[in-house]
C-alpha cells in the first residue's frame, strides 16, 4: 500500500519579496534554502518539514476562487484574529461577512482572508 505525507504548497506570485514579507509578517515563517534550483523561488518553513514555495511569475495572470484555498489550524484562533486586526488584514466568514468567523456543523471555527496575490487562506481551530 502506498502512503503519503504532505510536503509543500507552491503558489505563483507577482512579487516574490512582497509575498515573502506577507507570509513572514502574518505567520512568522522562516526563510529556508531553496535546495531544488538557483531560481528566485523562495521557500518558507510552515511546520516541521512542510514548506510554502513562492514562485515568481510577474507576468502571469493569477486567478483565485475561495473554493480553492489552503487551510492552516491553530489552537488559538482568537489571538490569530487579533493579529490580523493589528496588521490591518481584512478577514471574513465563508459568505464574505467582514470581520466574522464561522462555526461549521462539526464545531470547527474558521475565518478566511487573502494574501497579496488574492489567494484565499482559511485559518481554523481544528487542532
Amino acid at each position: 500500500m502506498l502512503t503519503f505525507s504532505f510536503n509543500h504548497i507552491a503558489l505563483s506570485v507577482k512579487d516574490v519579496d512582497k509575498s515573502v514579507e506577507f507570509y513572514q509578517n502574518v505567520f512568522l515563517l522562516k526563510d529556508i534554502e531553496n535546495t531544488a534550483s538557483n531560481s528566485k523561488t523562495r521557500w518558507l518553513a510552515l511546520s516541521g518539514d512542510i514548506q510554502l514555495h513562492l514562485i515568481p511569475r510577474p507576468n502571469s495572470e493569477i486567478k483565485t476562487d475561495k473554493a480553492v484555498h489552503f487551510a492552516l489550524a491553530t489552537s488559538d484562533l482568537n489571538s490569530f484574529i487579533k493579529r490580523l486586526v493589528d496588521l490591518k488584514i481584512e478577514y471574513s466568514d465563508w459568505l464574505n461577512t467582514p470581520n466574522k468567523d464561522y462555526i461549521r456543523k462539526d464545531g470547527i471555527k474558521q475565518i478566511y482572508f487573502q494574501d497579496p496575490n488574492g489567494y484565499w487562506i482559511e485559518i481554523n481551530n481544528a487542532v
